[in-house]
């Protein structure tokens, strides 16, 4: 895609009023041959993304969530409902980085600027100007085993950025790092999304993290997974995890959390 038709597609996702739509969406797996049938993992989700929104996608292990997010990319297709994402196809962050271990770090970006059929004389420049964009300036030569776990995803989030997509989907992308490079990937994942103005639906279990990082938090029940609830995250940002709005909040979802996990017999 080019920078024209990005533009284009970020007008169009603001002229329908939403980056995402899902719509009465249900996925089924086939299971073991027997009378239980089909595996139904989601069931009739609904949920909107507003152009500009950091929406956190939450629930127990198993409940769908990761399968959400594989539908919304475009990697599957829903058993019913339907998925409208105006702005064209999403950029998808995963837990793992899923870099190359061949190519540095500028390459693994190039890669993916290659994929949009971006000019090659222009792909060093615009990976030097998207690792900078995540503070790894310099670090376009270094190989992926001379990164730390916390820079291997500055590189995996701008090669997501690399897309040029208006809408992020991340899924858990934090979950194996220590607490302090979490906690510095949070404040440059906000620092991100507000400047360049990006949709994020984000997965993961951790309660605070969602709380910290979106305006909207919305829960699935336990396996198949609907919307059980959504809250609105009126606190101001810079947010911290530590933050006593932030842990008050946490602390009300978490309880909804566990009820859900205790009414559908799921650890």
């Amino acid at each position: 895609m080019t920078t024209a038709m990005a533009r284009a597609a970020g007008r169009r996702a603001e002229e329908t009023g939403y980056a995402a739509r899902i719509g009465h969406v249900s996925k089924s797996f086939a299971g073991p041959a027997g009378p239980a049938g089909p595996q139904l993992v989601l069931d009739d989700i609904t949920l909107d993304v507003a152009p500009g929104e950091f929406v956190g996608l939450l629930g127990a292990s198993g409940c769908g969530k990761s399968t959400l997010l594989s539908l919304v990319a475009g990697l599957d297709r829903p058993s019913a409902g339907t998925i409208e994402t105006p702005g064209g196809r999403p950029a998808l962050m995963f837990q793992e980085h899923a870099l190359f271990p061949w190519l540095t770090a500028g390459k693994n970006i190039e890669l993916a600027l290659r994929l949009r059929r971006v000019a090659k004389a222009d792909r060093r420049t615009r990976a030097e100007e998207l690792l900078g964009l995540v503070r790894l300036n310099g670090a376009y030569g270094k190989r992926v085993h001379e990164l730390s776990g916390g820079m291997r995803q500055r590189v995996a989030l701008a090669r997501a950025l690399a897309q040029d997509s208006r809408l992020l989907l991340m899924d858990e992308p934090f979950a194996a790092l220590d607490a302090i490079t979490r906690d510095v990937l949070h404040d440059e994942l906000t620092r991100i999304w507000r400047e360049e103005n990006l949709s994020v639906l984000f997965v993961t279990h951790n309660v605070r993290e969602a709380v910290r990082l979106a305006q909207r938090v919305v829960l699935l029940s336990a396996r198949p997974g609907r919307v059980a609830r959504e809250w609105t995250v009126d606190i101001p940002h810079p947010r911290r995890i530590e933050d006593p709005d932030v842990a008050e909040l946490a602390v009300e979802i978490t309880g909804q959390l566990r009820e859900e996990i205790r009414r559908h017999g799921r650890h």
